[in-house]
């Protein structure tokens, strides 16, 4: 079914969620946290809502934008990289957009980002001019190096991306970074993002018009509820009085900074942030003075 057809009228909304993988679990206990619950298939692929009329299909993650733009379920919970490759390759191929983010849901962080040996000094996109770059996102790779104006080699691979350099296929890689461990075991380093990715909730571009439609608003509705309890973290850390000020336009997206008692010059400060903290924008913090950082999950009860 294409998406300019007519979605099928039913009265019960279907998600997709990945059966198994990093995304599996966070996805069900985020939407258990929403007041769902299932009666499972012998065969563990389908859960049938009991609280709500809500049921689970339970696929593989690249198999999810796929059955959104055939109405084959209404929602999915997909990372943004899958997303947004399946909507790259389609547009690619005159294809219009089938699905669309509807979420961020704050769990699932990485990042697809471009790899080089650990002895390059990276100097820029445009130093990947002429050179061969392997990916298993052939069509985010294509669409960042059309934006960057690089002419490279695009090698498809469909895993192990890491060792194509080793293998001489290939002499960078584009691949998902989350700890970055794997690159380092295998002599790279990651240079440059091509995209920043997390879970997000994904649906069709034609939302349905049906009882679903209601559905549809009241979930999103309690999944913004939670993903904002969930998402808010308390930081706590040390810095001198001639820091704080640095550190606060860092945190200028959290709540004003609460100065408590300290020793001498340096003051203990807490603020509460709105969303994750990467190891980035820690270090960030640590090299403008904060001292003793420390983050904890803020737990909230629902209405």
């Amino acid at each position: 079914m294409s998406a300019s057809k007519a979605a099928p009228v039913r009265d019960r909304l279907r998600i997709a969620i990945q059966k198994n993988g990093r995304l599996a679990e966070p996805a069900r206990n985020l939407l258990a946290a929403c007041g769902l619950s299932w009666r499972e298939s012998r065969d563990k692929l389908f859960c049938y809502g009991e609280s709500l009329p809500v049921d689970l299909l339970l696929v593989r993650d690249d198999d999810i934008p796929g059955l959104i733009a055939d109405g084959v379920c209404d929602l999915g919970i997909v990372g943004r990289n899958e997303l947004d490759e399946q909507d790259a390759a389609r547009r690619q191929r005159g294809l219009p957009s089938a699905f669309q983010p509807l979420r961020a849901l704050g769990f699932g962080q990485c990042s697809l980002m471009l790899a080089v040996p650990e002895e390059w000094e990276w100097q820029g996109p445009a130093q990947a001019e002429g050179t061969r770059i392997a990916t298993s996102y052939p069509a985010l790779l294509t669409q960042w190096l059309q934006q960057q104006g690089v002419q490279a080699e695009v090698v498809e691979l469909s895993g192990s991306v890491e060792i194509a350099p080793r293998l001489g296929t290939a002499e960078l890689i584009c691949d998902l970074v989350s700890s970055g461990a794997t690159l380092r075991a295998n002599q790279l380093k990651p240079v440059q993002t091509v995209l920043d990715s997390e879970a997000v909730l994904a649906g069709a571009v034609l939302a349905p018009d049906d009882a679903r439609a209601g559905l549809l608003s009241m979930l999103l509705r309690r999944l913004d509820g939670v993903v904002q309890q969930q998402d808010r973290k308390l930081l706590m850390f040390r810095a001198e009085e001639n820091r704080v000020a640095a550190l606060a336009q860092l945190l200028a997206d959290a709540e004003p900074l609460v100065r408590l008692p300290g020793e001498g010059d340096v003051l203990q400060l807490q603020t509460m942030c709105p969303g994750p903290l990467s190891w980035q924008r820690m270090e960030e913090l640590e090299r403008a003075g904060a001292q003793g950082l420390m983050v904890l999950s803020v737990e909230r009860s629902l209405a």
